[in-house]
Formats: structure tokens, sequence, C-alpha cells
């Protein structure tokens, strides 16, 4: 099912939480929202399922306008962060719920409620538990029924807000493997939020990068980490550096001195620089380069983070080396950003 949103807004007692926000979900894909808290994510999830109700603008499903249509109407399974399932269920029970309410003809027989809760726990990898209650499962097991009941209704779209928020490093990153084989084998339409940068680029299709309820960039794991089009984008995902330079034709000067960068097609002036601290080059003397005074050095993991004091103004950046890199023991380094952007000062 393809889903279209058309110039949406919303607003909450006249705060605008969506500004004119459009985006196209293709039919069969896996679309992450990803921003951090207050950018319009989870706020834009709850218009697509029916939650909310758009104060301008449409949502399509197919061709058909359902920004009035109940969540029933849409046909939508959503799965939240805190699993809600009914305590007082079994696990077979949780996952039938939603087909045991329908109404008249379109109310599946017990038998075939059963039979779907049955596909499904082995679809979610939880055969053998459908007599057991929540408060029997693990954190990781309570999210695969909560998905495997938004599933048994067979939905149009599914909807998830924050699945693995919380649940720990190791099992989210265990779900978040078995969640994109469990939608390249149903097909679904899915839509899911997050904050996690990780989590976004390893499981969707494409990211739809949000902040301040406005749609930053939408594009590919590979488009949205090697090409940002913004300082925003380029910040928020990943590590990055930052430094205030100046371009004089086509040519990158920090202060005083050129730092080795050409950029024929900028535009003279005041600019920002921005690289990512893994993917810098080392260099032993400088002429044409970055230089600055070590102050401060800390590992992480198999890395060494080491912080810079960059020209008379004390811009500080960051540059990550191999632990054992001698650099790092060094009281000044040098370096030039292998990849990078140019973004105006403004």
């Amino acid at each position: 099912m393809e889903v279209r949103v058309v110039n949406v807004r919303k607003e909450f007692e006249r705060f605008p939480a969506l500004h004119d926000v459009s985006l196209d979900i293709r039919s069969g894909e896996l679309i992450a929202l990803l921003g951090p808290s207050g950018s319009g994510k989870t706020t834009l999830l709850r218009l697509i399922a029916g939650l909310e109700r758009p104060t301008k603008g449409a949502i399509f499903f197919g061709e058909e306008d359902a920004s009035q249509k109940s969540i029933q109407e849409r046909n939508v399974g959503f799965v939240f962060q805190h699993y809600a399932l009914f305590r007082h269920m079994t696990v077979a029970d949780n996952i039938g719920f939603g087909l045991k309410v329908r109404h008249g003809a379109a109310r599946p027989s017990a038998q075939e409620i059963r039979r779907r809760a049955s596909e499904l726990l082995d679809l979610v990898q939880l055969s053998g538990l459908e007599k057991r209650y929540p408060a029997q499962l693990s954190g990781g097991q309570r999210q695969r029924v909560a998905l495997a009941r938004a599933m048994a209704i067979e939905p149009k779209v599914l909807l998830l807000d924050e699945p693995f928020g919380a649940l720990d490093a190791q099992v989210r990153r265990e779900l978040r493997r078995w969640l994109r084989e469990i939608h390249d084998a149903t097909g679904h339409t899915t839509v899911f939020v997050t904050h996690d940068q990780e989590e976004a680029l390893e499981l969707a299709d494409r990211v739809v990068v949000m902040s301040q309820g406005r749609i930053e960039q939408v594009g590919s794991a590979d488009e949205i980490y090697d090409t940002p089009n913004s300082p925003f984008v380029y910040s928020f995902i990943g590590e990055s550096s930052s430094l205030p330079v100046k371009v004089d034709n086509g040519e990158i000067w920090l202060a005083d001195r050129p730092v080795g960068l050409q950029a024929p097609h900028a535009p003279s002036g005041e600019a920002l620089l921005y690289f990512r601290p893994h993917d810098v080059e080392l260099l032993d003397g400088c002429s044409g380069c970055i230089a600055g005074t070590v102050a401060a050095s800390r590992r992480v993991a198999g890395t060494r983070r080491v912080e810079l004091e960059i020209g008379g103004e004390r811009q500080r950046v960051e540059i990550e080396l191999p632990v054992d890199h001698p650099a790092a023991q060094k009281s000044r380094v040098a370096f030039r950003p292998r990849r990078w952007k140019l973004f105006p000062a403004s």
C-alpha cells in the first residue's frame, strides 16, 4: 500500500508540530522517521495511523483520501515502545485480539484465529509460547508478540513507534536484524520512528530526517550519510566536526592559512567546513593543512578520540585515531580531511 502525505500541517493549541510536510511512501517500503525529541516524527506517525487529524493537508492510502478515517477504517497495525500487551491474556489471545473484536462477517472463526496466531508465532520465532502470559516473557519476546498482534489483522500499513526503545543494546541489535527479515518475508509497507541513527541506517530502505516539524532530507542510508544536505543532517547523522573557514577564489582558508582544500564552485566568503572525525589524513608537517594542540584524548573501544584546539580562537574539533597511533601521544597534530563538505556560514 502506497501512502502519500500531502502538505500536512498539525497544530496543538496553535503550536505547529508539523509545517506543511509532504512525503511519498512506496508500497512495500521500510521507511524510518528519524530525528531528535520534538522533531515531529511521532506526530507524523500518529497522523498516518489516524490517531490524530491534520490541521491542514491530506493523507492518502493508495488513491483514497484517508485523512478523516479512523484507525480501524485505515486498517493499520501499530506497535508501541512499551508493548501495550494485555497482561491478563495469553500470548495467543493477545495476537488474536484484533481479529476477535471485529464485527459480523469481518470476524474470522475461532479456529481461523487460532490458525493465524499459530502461523504468526512461527514467523516471530515464538512457537511453543502461546499459553504464556506477558509477565513470563522477556522484553524482546514481548515486542515480538506485539509485532505479531499488529500483523494478525493483515494491515495495509505497519507502524512502529520507537519499537526497541525500552530494550537493552544487545537485544536491540538482534531485533533490528530480525525485523528486517520479517519485513522482507511479508512485504508490508512499514514506517517506524526512531531517534537512533544506527538503527535507522541499518534497517530502512529510506530514511526521513526530521527537525523542528520539518523534513530535512529523505534518502537511502548512503545518501543521508555521504551527501547530507544541511549542517543539521551532517551533525545529526554520525559523528562530525566543523570549523569556521573562509573561501577565497576557490581555496579554503582557516584564519590566515590555506588548509590545502579546494572548492572551485563555492562562492567566496564565510563558510563552515564539516568532516567526519575518522575520515582524516594525518600529516607529519603542515604546509597547507589543519593543525592543533591536543587538549584531550580518550579511548573509545578500539579507537582514540583526540580533541584539538585550532588557531588563535581556540576552536575545538575531534579527530579519531587508531588506539596505538603515535600521533595520539603528541602535543600537536596536523591533519587534512579526506572527505568534507562546505555549508554557508549563515
